[in-house]
């Protein structure tokens, strides 16, 4: 129990850590002149933060049980 809650935890840092990054590169990157601030909001928050975000429980998951 306690390796999930620390995964859960992890995925949870991982989530803000991709949801802020994400949302300044495609602030600063994005050709999108009509509606950028929200085009980064969605995609950072929606795409990015989760795609993160599980990519990390199952990392963190597996790092914390072989150990």
């Amino acid at each position: 129990m306690k390796v999930f809650f620390l995964s859960l935890l992890i995925a949870v840092a991982a989530y803000l850590v991709a949801a802020v990054g994400g949302y300044f590169l495609i602030n600063k990157l994005s050709s999108n002149t009509h509606d950028k601030s929200m085009e980064a909001t969605m995609t950072a928050a929606f795409v990015l933060g989760p795609i993160a975000a599980i990519i990390a429980f199952i990392a963190g998951y597996f790092y914390l049980r072989s150990h």
